[in-house]
């Protein structure tokens, strides 16, 4: 999954991509090097970032998923928490809502993934981004993650969500510390008693800089390293920015697990 961001503020790659026809080269240089889809971005989620609006959401979408959706080879997916958006985003050619509040942000969300049957990542956080760093207390991560996921599954289930729809993304970054993201990639295979593809996204995140000593530019071996050990816990995705040197690294990993 190539991570395309139309934010001025996101921790990577905030405001390099706002112009359409720029986004539109990204997402086709992402395909050429492999990219199986691409996630696009309109509020960023970092830690401590603003919050905005959903017309604001929608004015930074809109003109990006009017030059890529009708260009696009590869599925769409748009990381939102807002009911509005994702509707209208599933509109104009998305397939898949990547939701980090797992449907607990917006109570319509739920119910415009079973109508229009969309694809859709649960992912676990705790607070807000403005917040979740404040709520990075466990005793057992892994089974706490893995528990609320499940609960989470369970509830989009209930409210008409086919299972076989949803992917689950443990949230590396979002509420929890260092510590915390390294149990989560060592335990990643807990995930698979859940029976649902699992999505990680490790890419140049601030415990990979803690660890390495790099700026968010130069984490692109801190990065390899933490997708190799997702893949090798069972991840069936992975969320990067570069996407060509992953895809390889993606490619060795995978070989290595099934020799």
């Amino acid at each position: 999954m190539g991570i395309l961001n139309v934010t001025p503020d996101s921790f990577s790659d905030g405001g390099h991509f706002l112009d359409p026809q720029r986004a539109l080269a990204h997402v086709e240089r992402m395909v050429s090097e492999g990219a199986d889809l691409v996630d696009i971005g309109a509020e960023s989620t970092r830690p401590g970032s603003r919050a905005i609006d959903e017309q604001e959401e929608l004015r930074r979408l809109k003109p990006v998923l009017d030059v890529i959706g009708k260009r696009a080879t590869v599925p769409l997916s748009i990381d939102t928490r807002k009911a509005g958006v994702a509707e209208r985003a599933i509109d104009w050619g998305a397939v898949l809502i990547n939701d980090i509040s797992a449907l607990e942000h917006d109570p319509r969300m739920g119910e415009v993934i079973a109508r229009t049957r969309a694809g859709l990542v649960l992912m676990h956080m705790r607070g807000t981004p403005q917040t979740m760093q404040q709520y990075c207390r466990y005793d057992n991560v892994v089974e706490e993650v893995r528990d609320y996921l499940g609960s989470r599954l369970n509830h989009a289930e209930g409210i008409g969500i086919a299972r076989e729809h949803v992917l689950i993304d443990p949230g590396i970054g979002f509420a929890k510390n260092e510590q915390q993201n390294l149990s989560l990639l060592k335990g990643l295979g807990s995930l698979q008693q859940l029976g649902r593809p699992v999505l990680v996204g490790v890419s140049n995140k601030s415990f990979i800089g803690t660890i390495t000593g790099q700026p968010i530019d130069q984490r692109i071996m801190g990065t390899a390293a933490a997708v190799a050990a997702a893949v090798w816990g069972g991840a069936r995705i992975v969320r990067v920015h570069d996407v060509g040197s992953i895809r390889e690294v993606v490619r060795m990993s995978e070989a290595i697990a099934q020799a």
